[in-house]
C-alpha cells in the first residue's frame, strides 16, 4: 500500500491544518470536555463548523451531503484532527444510523432524517443492549406489536450513550419470537419525546453521566419509521454494527496519546533519569507503537475496502479487538507513569497542587476504559466471529 502524499494531498493537509488552527479553540476544548451542561452545546458548535465545510459526514453519498473523500484524504484528516486534540464527531447520528437510512431506507426517510442529522438539527442515541441482552444481542426482549399504523413498543434498553440529550432512538425491537432468534427483529426509529419514554441516569465509574437506561412503557410508534421490512431488522442491524466497529478503533487517537505519553516519559524522573530511558518503558512503548502502526494499515485496507463500495465485513471485528486492547494497554501506561497520584481526585482539597496534572485525566480514561473490550459486542465475541467467517472453524 502506497500512502506517499501527492502535491494535493500535501495540500490538502495545509488545508485541514489550517481550519483546525482557526476553528478549534481552547474555548470549544474546554467546554467540551468539562462539565455536562456545556458539552451539548460545544459538541454541535464544532460540528456545525465542521459541516459550514462540508467535511462533517465525509463518509456519505455526495447527494446526501458526503464529501467525497479518498482514503488517503480520510486518513490525512483523522490523523490532524486527533494531533490537534480536536474529538470525533458523535457517532450515533452521522457514523451509525445515517448510513442504515441512505442505505436501507426509503426516500421518505432519507428526505426527512439526513439533513437533519447533517444540520446538528438532531441528535441520536442508540437503543440495542437491554438489561439481559448485551453482546447477545439477539436475545433482546424489547417487544412491538403491531396496532394500525403503529407499533406499541414495550421494554428496556441500558448503557444508552446521550440518551439524555438526544431527540431521537434508533432501536432493535422483537416483532416474532416464531423462529430463529436473529429473525423477528424490527429496526424501529423513536421519538424521544414520545408519551411513555423514560430517561433514567446511569453514573459510570469515572464518575461522568454519558450512560442511561432508556424505558418504554406503551410507546407509539408509527410503521412509517421502520426501517426496511418488518423482522428484517438483524440485517440492517450487523451493518451499522460493522461501521460502530470500525470507529471504535480509534487509532488516529491511540497515536496522539502515545506521542503525549512520549514527552510525559521525557519529563518525569525515576532513580535520577527520565523514564524515557526505562528499559521495560521502552519495550511496552515500542511493543505498542508497532501493533497500533499494523492496525493503522489494516484500517488503511477496510477504508479502501468501503471506498470500492465494499462494506467493512469482517474485517471490522479485527479492528474491534485490536484497537480497544492498544487503548487498554495505553491507558495502563498512563496510570503507571501516574503512580499514586493516579489516585488524587479533583474537586478534593489542595487536588490541583498534589502530584501530576494528568494523573486524574489518566485514572478516569483507565476506568471507563475497562468497558472498551466490552461495548459495540464483547472482544470475545468478535474473536468468534472471526473464528468463524474468516478462519471457517
Amino acid at each position: 500500500m502506497d500512502i506517499t502524499f501527492s502535491a494535493e494531498e500535501l495540500a490538502f493537509r495545509d488545508q485541514v491544518r489550517a481550519f483546525l488552527s482557526e476553528n478549534w479553540t481552547d474555548n470549544l476544548a474546554t467546554r467540551i470536555r468539562g462539565d455536562n451542561q456545556e458539552f451539548k452545546a460545544a459538541q454541535i458548535e464544532w460540528q456545525n463548523k465542521l459541516n459550514d465545510q462540508g467535511w462533517l459526514a465525509p463518509g456519505w453519498p455526495v447527494e446526501h451531503g458526503g464529501a467525497d473523500w479518498s482514503v488517503t484524504e480520510n486518513f490525512i484528516f483523522e490523523t490532524e484532527r486527533s494531533l490537534a486534540g480536536a474529538p470525533d464527531v458523535v457517532p450515533f447520528g452521522l457514523k451509525m444510523v445515517a448510513p442504515v437510512i441512505y442505505g436501507f431506507g426509503s426516500e421518505e426517510q432519507k428526505k426527512r432524517f439526513l439533513p437533519r442529522i447533517l444540520k446538528n438539527e438532531d441528535w441520536w442515541c442508540q437503543g440495542y443492549s437491554e438489561p439481559g441482552a448485551g453482546s447477545d444481542l439477539a436475545a433482546l426482549k424489547t417487544k412491538a406489536e403491531l396496532d394500525g399504523d403503529d407499533y406499541i413498543v414495550n421494554g428496556a434498553k441500558v448503557w444508552t450513550t446521550y440518551a439524555q440529550y438526544s431527540d431521537w432512538i434508533f432501536c432493535l425491537v422483537r416483532t416474532d419470537s416464531s423462529g430463529k432468534r436473529q429473525d423477528g427483529i424490527t429496526f424501529l426509529l423513536i421519538d424521544m419525546k414520545s408519551p411513555g419514554i423514560t430517561v433514567n441516569k446511569i453514573s459510570s465509574i469515572d464518575d461522568h453521566h454519558s450512560l442511561n437506561e432508556v424505558v418504554f412503557d406503551n410507546v407509539r410508534v408509527p410503521v412509517a419509521n421502520r426501517i426496511g421490512e418488518q423482522d428484517k431488522g438483524w440485517t440492517y442491524a450487523k451493518a451499522l454494527l460493522a461501521h460502530e466497529r470500525t470507529s471504535i478503533a480509534a487509532v488516529a487517537d491511540s497515536k496522539r496519546r502515545l506521542r503525549d505519553l512520549r514527552k510525559l516519559l521525557a519529563q518525569e524522573v525515576s532513580g535520577g533519569r527520565p523514564l524515557s530511558e526505562d528499559t521495560q518503558f521502552q519495550n511496552r512503548l515500542s511493543n505498542t507503537e508497532i501493533e497500533l502502526m499494523a492496525l493503522e494499515y489494516t484500517e488503511l485496507r477496510v477504508l479502501a475496502s468501503t471506498a470500492d463500495g465494499k462494506g467493512p465485513g469482517v474485517e471490522s471485528s479485527l479492528l474491534k479487538i485490536k484497537g480497544t486492547e492498544i487503548q487498554q494497554a495505553i491507558q495502563q501506561m498512563y496510570m503507571d507513569l501516574a503512580g499514586y497520584y493516579s489516585g488524587v481526585i479533583h474537586g478534593e482539597e489542595n487536588a490541583e497542587t498534589i502530584g501530576h496534572a494528568f494523573g486524574h485525566d489518566a485514572r478516569k480514561a483507565y476506568m471507563y476504559g475497562r468497558a472498551a473490550t466490552i461495548y459495540g459486542g464483547s472482544n470475545e465475541v468478535q474473536k468468534n466471529i472471526t473464528a468463524k467467517y474468516v478462519l471457517g472453524l
